[in-house]
């Protein structure tokens, strides 16, 4: 059993690992529909990528980083309001990426799998690029811990102070996409969301510090999934919603205890 769940818990604990940091961005900057923008393209991303015999990763990457800085241009305009503006992306881009496969003659999809993961299928070299792309992550938020706080406070007074703001919250939506399209297999294009959302909400009452809250959600992400996967393997459960539904059950547990001063 061990060898079976091995390289699905380590590609679980690596996505979980990421989401605590990115979470907590997410959560501040109520960034929670634009997270669901970008998952619902990674759909997209892998009918293109199956569609031209690319790997599925770098597919999804390269859609999800491009709809990102799409979507960073799109929010400067006045005509539409951005919330509406995400919605239409959003769901355009999901039915479009279900017909996309839908129709591609030669290619057996698993559909389910794409939308509510499939993380007991995940493979040594997946396992391997999901660590090492884990790796940049964490490396370029702690190189951009403090502009990236600071655009998250107040975009006006960061600009004041000589911060990148534009760049900088360039690189958030960039980083943002590289975990939504590494978190493809874990819980699915439809709930990838949940696991950016949850753990950091819950880490949120017991924290007195962004670099607290960003920890104890990594944390909480990573318990989530060890009990998602257990609860999965035993109950013969879909993994993906299991993992989902251990976060919430941490959140509600979350709310019962006193919360921190």
């Amino acid at each position: 059993m061990l060898e079976l769940l091995l390289w699905p818990l380590l590609a679980g604990l690596a996505v979980a690992l990421v989401a605590g940091p990115m979470g907590g961005f997410v959560v501040w900057r109520r960034m929670a529909f634009f997270g669901d923008t970008l998952a619902h393209s990674a759909l997209l991303g892998a009918a293109f990528g199956l569609a031209l015999g690319m790997a599925l990763y770098p597919a999804v990457v390269l859609c999800s980083v491009a709809l990102a800085l799409v979507l960073v241009a799109l929010q400067q305009q006045r005509a539409v309001a951005s919330d509406t503006l995400l919605g239409i992306v959003a769901h355009t881009t999901l039915a479009l990426g279900v017909i996309a496969l839908s129709v591609l003659p030669s290619v057996q999809v698993d559909l389910f799998a794409f939308l509510f993961g499939d993380l007991l299928a995940t493979s040594g070299a997946e396992v391997i690029g999901l660590w090492l792309g884990a790796l940049v992550i964490l490396l370029l938020l702690w190189r951009n811990w403090r502009p990236l706080l600071s655009i998250t406070v107040d975009e006006d007074l960061a600009r004041v102070e000589g911060v990148p703001v534009a760049a900088t919250r360039a690189l958030l939506m960039v980083l943002l996409a590289l975990l939504i399209a590494g978190a493809l297999r874990t819980v699915g294009v439809l709930l990838i969301t949940s696991l950016l959302i949850i753990p950091a909400a819950s880490a949120r009452r017991f924290s007195r510090s962004p670099q607290q809250m960003a920890m104890l959600a990594s944390v909480l992400g990573m318990v989530a999934v060890v009990a998602g996967l257990s609860l999965s393997w035993w109950r013969d459960l879909p993994v993906g919603p299991a993992i989902v539904v251990c976060a919430a059950a941490l959140f509600v547990t979350s709310l019962i205890l006193p919360k921190r001063n």
